[in-house]
C-alpha cells in the first residue's frame, strides 16, 4: 500500500497496530508508531486507542499509559482499551482507578468496560465492589447482556460465591458456551466436582457444543471427586472431538488419572504425548508421588532435567515429597543444592517443602534454619516442624516451637492443634492439652474430625477416659481414626467389655475396620481372657484383609511372648529379625538377655552383653513422669537427680514392704549390668576352684 503511494488514514494505522499486537510483533509495532507520529496521527483518538492497546498486549503498560495521557481527546473506546490493558497486565487496582476517573468525566460505561471491571474484581477477590458493579450494570440496562452476565458470574465464581454465580446463570435469558465454561470451571475450582459435571451434562444436552476450556474444567471436576469412570468418559469425548492435540486438555487428562489412582493410564498417556510442556512433566511427577511411587517420581524428574526442561516450584514440591516419603536424605540434599542454584530457595512454597522433607528425614534443626531464612513462612512450614519434633519424640521442643509461633502472632490451624495435642498425649500433659482444647473451642474448630480424633486420643493417653469418651460421643462426625482412637483407649486401660461393645457399634454404622482396629479388639479379648472370641476376630481379620508383612512391632510382641513362655529358640529368631530391621535396636538384645537369664543360660547372657558393648548398644533407661501443679516431674531408672529423691525412695520402700506380704514378686524387665558382672565373677571363681581341685 505504501509502495503504491496510497495515503494512510487512521483506520489503516488502527488495523495494522491491532495486527502487530495479535502477532506479538513488538519491533514492527514500534516502527508503525514512528510512522504514525510522522503522519500526525499520534493525537488521533482512534489511532491512539489502537496504539495503547498494542503496547498493553506487549506487556508495556507504562508506554500504554503514556500514550493515553497524551491523547487530547478520549472516548469510551480509548478508556475501554486502557482499562482492559491494566487488567491484562494484572494491574487491577489501576484499572479500577481509571474507571472512577472515567466516571468523573462523564463517559458512559460499555459492555467491554464492564467485562474488564468484573475481571479486576475477580483478580482482587473484591466481592463487595463486584456486587456494587453488578447493581450498576443492572441499572445501566446491561443486566440481560450475555457478555456482561458471563463476566459477572465468572467474578462470583472466582470470589468463591458459586450460589450467586448460579443465580446469575439462571437469570440470563440466553447463555453462551463461555457462560457454561465459567460455571463449570468455577465449580471445579471450588472442589464441587459433582455440580461441575451436572453443568457439563446440561451443556451437552442443550447443544451449545464444548471447547478445550470445557473439557479441562470437566476433567478437573472428575479429578476433584476421584471419579475414574467419569474421567474416562470425558477422555473418550476428547478423543472423538480431536481435542487430544491440545496440550491443555492432554495435561488435564494426565492430572485426572494421577488423582484417580490410575497411574498406569497416566503413564501410558504421558508416553504417547508428542509434545510436553512443564505442566505435562509436573502432572506425571505429581501422579507418581501421589500414588506412592517415589522411585518413579525421581526417575521422571531426572528425565525432565535430561530433556532440558527447567523445573518450577511445583516440580520441586512433588520431588521433595517423594524424598520425604522414602526418607532419601542424600537425594533431598542434592535437590536442595539445585534449588539454591535456581534462586528458588527462599520462596515460600519450595521452602515449606524443604522444611517438610528435612523434618521427615529426622533433621529438624536443619529444617528450622531453612524455616527462619524463608521470607514468607507458610502454615505448612510451621506445622511440619512441630510434627517433626513430635515424630522424633521431642515433645518439649515441639511445645517450645509452638510457643514461638504464638509469640510471632501466627494463628494456628487445625493441623497445628492436632500436632500439639499429639505431643501432649506423648507427655501425658493433660493440663496443656486442656488449654489447647479451650483454644480449639474459641477458634470453633471442635467439629473438625481430625481434631476430634486427636482429642479422644490425647485424653485417653493422659488417663482421662471420661473426657475421652465425652469427646467421642460429642463428635459431630467420626471417621475410622476416631473409632480406632476410642477403641485403643479402652483396650489400653483394660476396659475390654467397653472396647468390644464399641466395636459392635462400629460394625452397625458400617465403618470399615483396619489393622489398628483389630489390634485393639484382640487386646481387649486378651484382657478379658476371651480366647474363643479373640480367635473369631482373628479369623475375620484374615478373611477381610491379608496380613501385613511382619514389622518391628510384630517381632517385638513375639519376643515379649517368648519371655512369658520361656521359648529361647523362637526368641533368638525374633531377635535376629529385629536386628535385621534395625541393627541399633538395643531393646531386642536386652529382652533376649532376660530370656537367657530366666533359662539359666548365663554364658549366652555374657556373650550378648559383649556383643552389645562391641556394637556400642546401650539400653535406654526406663522413664516415667507426672504432671503436678503445671510442672512435669521426670524419673529415670536409678536416677537420684530429683530434689526430693530421698523421700521418693523411702516411700517406694514402704510400698514394696507392704506389697510383699500379700504375694507381690518383682518382675525385672531389664537385666542389671551389676547382676551380670556378679554372675560372671562367680562363674570365674567356680572355674578357678574347679581347676585347682583337678590339679
Amino acid at each position: 500500500m505504501g509502495r503504491c503511494g496510497v495515503g494512510f488514514d487512521r483506520a489503516s494505522f488502527a488495523v495494522v497496530l491491532k495486527a502487530c499486537g495479535a502477532l506479538e510483533e513488538c519491533n514492527v509495532g514500534v516502527q508503525v508508531h514512528g510512522r504514525l507520529v510522522k503522519f500526525g496521527f499520534d493525537s488521533d483518538v482512534v489511532t491512539g486507542s489502537a496504539l495503547l492497546g498494542m503496547y498493553a498486549k506487549f506487556k508495556r503498560l507504562d508506554d500504554s499509559l503514556a500514550v493515553f495521557s497524551e491523547l487530547p481527546e478520549k472516548n469510551w473506546v480509548s478508556w475501554s482499551a486502557m482499562i482492559a490493558g491494566c487488567v491484562q497486565n494484572d494491574r487491577n487496582v489501576e484499572g479500577l482507578e481509571l474507571f472512577k476517573e472515567m466516571q468523573g468525566v462523564g463517559v458512559g460505561v460499555s459492555q467491554s468496560i464492564y467485562a474488564s471491571l468484573f475481571r479486576s474484581c475477580a483478580g482482587l477477590s473484591a466481592l463487595k465492589l463486584g456486587k456494587e458493579l453488578h447493581s450498576h450494570a443492572l441499572k445501566s440496562a446491561f443486566g440481560t447482556d450475555i457478555i456482561v452476565g458471563t463476566a459477572t458470574l465468572d467474578m462470583y465464581a472466582k470470589c468463591g460465591r458459586m450460589a450467586d454465580a448460579q443465580k446469575v446463570l439462571n437469570s440470563m435469558p440466553k447463555c453462551s458456551l463461555q457462560s457454561y465454561n465459567a460455571i463449570i470451571v468455577g465449580y471445579a475450582r471450588s472442589d464441587r466436582g459433582f455440580q461441575a459435571l451436572k453443568s457439563f451434562q446440561l451443556l451437552l444436552k442443550i447443544g451449545l457444543g464444548f471447547d478445550e476450556i470445557t473439557l479441562s474444567g470437566a476433567l478437573n471436576a472428575c479429578a476433584s471427586i476421584r471419579g475414574d469412570l467419569e474421567g474416562r468418559q470425558v477422555h473418550g469425548l476428547a478423543v472423538k472431538s480431536i481435542s487430544m492435540s491440545n496440550i491443555c486438555v492432554a495435561n488435564a487428562i494426565l492430572d485426572m488419572y494421577g488423582k484417580c489412582k490410575a497411574l498406569a493410564e497416566a503413564s501410558d498417556l504421558f508416553d504417547m504425548m508428542e509434545r510436553r510442556d512443564a505442566v505435562s512433566w509436573n502432572a506425571i511427577i505429581a501422579a507418581c508421588e501421589q500414588n506412592g511411587n517415589e522411585e518413579e517420581t525421581l526417575a521422571h524428574f531426572a528425565s525432565m532435567l535430561h530433556s532440558r526442561m527447567e523445573p518450577d516450584e511445583f516440580t520441586y514440591g512433588s520431588v521433595l515429597k517423594a524424598c520425604a516419603g522414602r526418607q532419601a536424605l542424600n537425594t533431598g540434599m542434592e535437590i536442595h543444592t539445585r534449588i539454591i542454584k535456581s534462586g528458588m530457595g527462599f520462596e515460600s512454597f519450595v521452602g515449606a517443602a524443604l522444611v517438610d522433607m528435612y523434618c521427615k528425614c529426622g533433621m529438624v534443626e536443619k529444617a528450622d534454619k531453612i524455616h527462619d531464612r524463608t521470607e514468607q513462612k507458610t502454615m505448612v512450614s510451621w506445622n511440619a516442624i512441630i510434627s517433626g519434633f513430635s515424630l522424633l519424640q521431642q515433645s518439649e521442643d515441639a511445645h517450645n516451637f509452638f510457643s514461638r509461633m504464638l509469640e510471632m502472632g501466627v494463628k494456628p490451624d487445625n493441623f497445628t492443634y492436632a500436632a500439639v495435642l499429639d505431643t501432649c498425649a506423648n507427655l501425658a500433659t493433660v493440663g496443656l492439652g486442656k488449654q489447647i482444647h479451650a483454644q480449639i473451642i474459641k477458634q470453633e474448630l471442635q467439629s473438625d474430625v481430625y481434631i476430634c480424633s486427636t482429642l479422644v486420643d490425647m485424653y485417653s493417653k493422659c488417663g482421662n477416659m471420661q473426657d475421652s469418651q465425652l469427646m467421642f460421643e460429642k463428635a459431630p462426625s467420626r471417621d475410622f481414626v476416631t473409632w480406632n482412637a476410642m477403641l485403643c483407649g479402652y483396650a489400653h486401660h483394660g476396659l475390654g467389655e467397653e472396647a468390644l461393645k464399641l466395636f459392635e457399634r462400629m460394625q452397625l454404622v458400617k465403618v470399615k475396620p483396619n489393622h489398628a482396629t483389630f489390634v485393639s479388639v484382640l487386646r481387649a479379648c486378651a484382657h478379658m481372657g476371651l480366647v474363643d472370641k479373640g480367635l473369631h476376630y482373628f479369623d475375620v481379620m484374615l478373611s477381610e484383609r491379608c496380613l501385613l508383612e511382619a514389622d518391628a512391632v510384630i517381632w517385638r510382641n513375639l519376643l515379649s511372648v517368648c519371655k512369658i513362655h520361656g521359648n529361647v529358640e523362637v526368641a533368638e529368631k525374633a531377635t535376629g529379625a529385629l536386628l535385621q530391621l534395625d541393627p541399633q535396636d538395643s531393646s531386642a538384645c536386652v529382652l533376649l538377655s532376660n530370656i537367657y537369664a530366666d533359662a539359666g543360660m548365663w554364658g549366652n547372657v555374657s556373650e550378648m552383653r559383649k556383643m552389645m558393648r562391641h556394637n556400642k548398644l546401650k539400653k535406654e533407661p526406663g522413664c516415667s513422669w507426672i504432671e503436678l501443679k503445671d510442672e512435669v516431674h521426670t524419673f529415670l531408672v536409678g536416677d537420684k537427680g530429683h530434689p526430693r529423691h530421698e523421700e521418693i525412695y523411702e516411700k517406694l520402700g514402704v510400698l514394696i514392704g507392704e506389697m510383699q506380704p500379700v504375694g507381690y514378686i518383682p518382675d525385672f524387665d531389664v537385666l542389671i549390668d551389676e547382676e551380670v558382672e556378679q554372675h560372671e565373677q562367680l562363674q570365674e571363681l567356680r572355674t578357678c576352684a574347679y581347676n585347682s581341685l583337678r590339679w
